[in-house]
């Protein structure tokens, strides 16, 4: 069990008790490409974790050790502003570090061991998790009263500043706000959220890996932010009211269509079509229509791929091959694009069928085994 693992760990190196907190994965079930929008996404924590021993050391500096790695790093916590070091994995635990610092709290000397079973580069967000965990485990340790969301925040700046990563903050608050058997829906303006139902023991959410890493993801993602940006420029001109394309309707984008230009007008096009997806989407949830949903989760991709050019050929083989099987409720590519996962929504007696069936045809079509991972959902970072 990964939690005896880290705590054995722990106390083999430190020899002390620790605080142990799990910090869970995510899955985006719809709305992909919105939240840099101002839009509306659907995530959920899913049973995939990290889990964190952390206690005070009462020395000054933070001794850390990834149990996956097995690789130990010790950094001072003087009074030097903390910078990115050259250990990558260090970084996402400093930035937390950093951030506390910032607003104004001496973060006294710690030793923490940390461990997961979150799939590297599958698009569930282990930096997330691993952030989320970190700031937990010292907002108990410290007694610092954050709120969720504060800690959702701050670790998102942790993300922006320490690795370099421009994410919205719809990863760390799916990992902080997740709940059991409950999907959220959250505003990416307001940040008000709301929780709907799902039933994790009749429906499983199947990942299947396209083997492909998202080379193109981060230049690609720029761009799209861009031609958005350029969408809304335009529309401003005419409806002032339009801050974001969450303001801007269909009609509003067909009326200058011409103005926009193909490529943009079809990028703002996904970004509004999958908005009311999201709410449509949560409708279906509410009155416990699964397969009304993953119609919703079929329509995502089809826009993903042809309007806002963003998957693969073997994320498209994979949806093909899911569409193909009447047990597969949706599925749709998940995250940024250019590869990565698909998520399956397939009903909990069809798993094994599924798994099956899609993995030889995937092996046939490309001579190479896929990868798949079964997860339901679970609550938000926890003490255990």
């Amino acid at each position: 069990m990964l939690a005896q693992r880290v705590l054995a760990s722990f106390q083999h190196r430190y020899g002390t008790n620790p605080l142990l907190v799990r910090a869970p994965g995510r899955v985006n079930l719809i709305g992909e490409h919105t939240d840099y929008n101002e839009g509306f996404v659907l995530p959920a924590a899913i049973d995939k974790e990290i889990v964190f021993a952390v206690a005070l050391n009462g020395l000054n500096s933070a001794r850390l050790f990834s149990l996956d790695k097995a690789e130990a790093c010790e950094l001072p916590l003087g009074a030097a502003p903390l910078q990115p070091g050259a250990t990558l994995w260090a970084n996402y635990l400093l930035g937390v570090v950093a951030q506390l610092q910032r607003r104004g709290v001496a973060v006294p000397g710690f030793d923490c061991v940390f461990g997961g079973n979150v799939p590297m580069g599958a698009g569930l967000s282990s930096s997330a998790a691993v952030e989320c965990g970190l700031a937990f485990a010292l907002n108990e340790l410290l007694h610092l009263e954050l709120s969720r969301l504060e800690l959702a925040r701050l670790a998102q700046q942790a993300e922006h500043e320490f690795a370099g990563v421009q994410c919205g903050v719809m990863d760390q608050f799916a990992s902080l706000f997740g709940q059991a058997g409950q999907v959220v829906r959250l505003d990416c303006r307001s940040l008000e959220y709301q929780y709907f139902p799902f039933d994790s023991a009749a429906y499983h959410l199947v990942l299947c890996n396209s083997g492909v890493k998202h080379s193109l993801a981060s230049s690609e993602y720029n761009t799209r932010r861009q031609e958005c940006g350029q969408g809304v420029a335009v529309l401003n001109r005419y409806y002032p009211q339009v801050r974001s394309l969450r303001d801007a309707t269909l009609a509003q984008l067909t009326q200058h269509q011409t103005e926009l230009g193909e490529v943009v007008y079809r990028r703002c096009r996904y970004v509004v079509e999958e908005n009311q997806r999201v709410e449509t989407a949560g409708q279906h949830l509410a009155a416990g229509n699964m397969a009304a949903f993953g119609q919703q989760m079929y329509a995502s991709h089809a826009g993903l791929r042809d309007d806002y050019q963003v998957s693969c050929p073997e994320l498209d083989l994979l949806v093909e091959l899911a569409q193909g099987q009447p047990a597969v409720l949706g599925a749709r590519m998940m995250g940024g694009g250019f590869g990565g996962c698909t998520i399956n929504l397939v009903p909990a007696a069809a798993v094994p069928g599924f798994i099956a069936a899609t993995s030889a045809a995937f092996q046939q079509h490309l001579g190479r085994p896929l990868e798949t991972y079964q997860t339901t959902i679970v609550g938000g970072v926890s003490v255990l």
